[in-house]
C-alpha cells in the first residue's frame, strides 16, 4: 500500500482491508515521523509504526511505510507548461462560474474586476493534482494564482495586492509583456 503525505500535524481515519480483516484505522503525521495505529475487531490487535505505542493495548510493530511525493517528474512538466502557457492562472476550488470555496471565488471577483484573461483550473477534480500542487508551490492552500509563469501567492496575498494597487500593476506588465 503506498500513501501521500505532506507531513503536515494530522490525524485522519479509514476503513480499510487488511491481513487481519476489516477494521478502523488511523494515521497520524508529525513533522519527521508517521504513526499508522490499526484496530481490527476480529484479530483484536493494533498493529503501530512509528514510536509511540497506546499503553494497555496489544502491539505489533511493523516497520515503516514508505511515503512518497505526489509531484511525479511528469506532472512537474505539465505543471510547468501550464502555468507558462498562460498569462495568468489560477488554481482554485470549483470553476470561475461556479467556485466551491469563498476564498476561491474572492480572488475570482477580484481577476474580473481588473478585467484581465485568466485560466482557471479546478483542483477538486484530481487528488493527484491538488497534493501535487501543493509541493510544486511549497503552498499549502487553495486558490494558488500564477501570473507569467511564477507563484503569486494564495487569497490573502491577492486581496493585498489588490487593495494596494500592487496586483494591477504586475497584471498590466504581465499583459504588456
Amino acid at each position: 500500500m503506498s500513501w501521500t503525505m505532506d507531513f503536515q500535524p494530522t490525524l485522519s481515519s479509514f476503513r480499510t482491508r487488511t491481513p487481519f480483516g476489516f477494521g478502523v484505522g488511523a494515521v497520524k503525521v508529525i513533522p519527521g515521523r508517521l504513526h499508522y495505529r490499526f484496530r481490527s475487531p476480529h484479530a483484536r490487535r493494533t498493529v503501530t509504526i512509528g514510536d509511540h505505542a497506546v499503553p494497555g493495548v496489544r502491539h505489533r510493530r511493523i516497520g515503516s511505510i514508505r511515503c512518497f511525493s505526489a509531484l511525479t517528474p511528469e506532472l512537474k512538466t505539465t505543471l510547468d507548461k501550464v502555468v507558462t502557457s498562460h498569462k495568468v492562472v489560477l488554481f482554485m476550488k470549483g470553476t470561475r462560474e461556479f467556485p466551491q470555496c469563498g476564498f476561491s471565488n474572492t480572488v475570482v471577483q477580484i481577476l474580473k474586476s481588473v478585467n484581465v484573461p485568466f485560466e482557471t483550473i479546478n483542483i477538486l477534480e484530481n487528488e493527484i493534482l491538488r497534493q501535487g500542487l501543493k509541493e510544486y508551490s511549497s503552498w499549502p492552500t487553495f486558490p494558488q494564482l500564477y501570473i507569467e509563469g511564477e507563484f503569486f501567492g494564495g487569497c490573502d496575498i491577492t486581496v493585498e495586492a489588490y487593495k494596494s494597487g500592487q496586483l494591477q500593476e504586475l497584471l498590466e506588465k504581465a499583459m504588456c509583456s
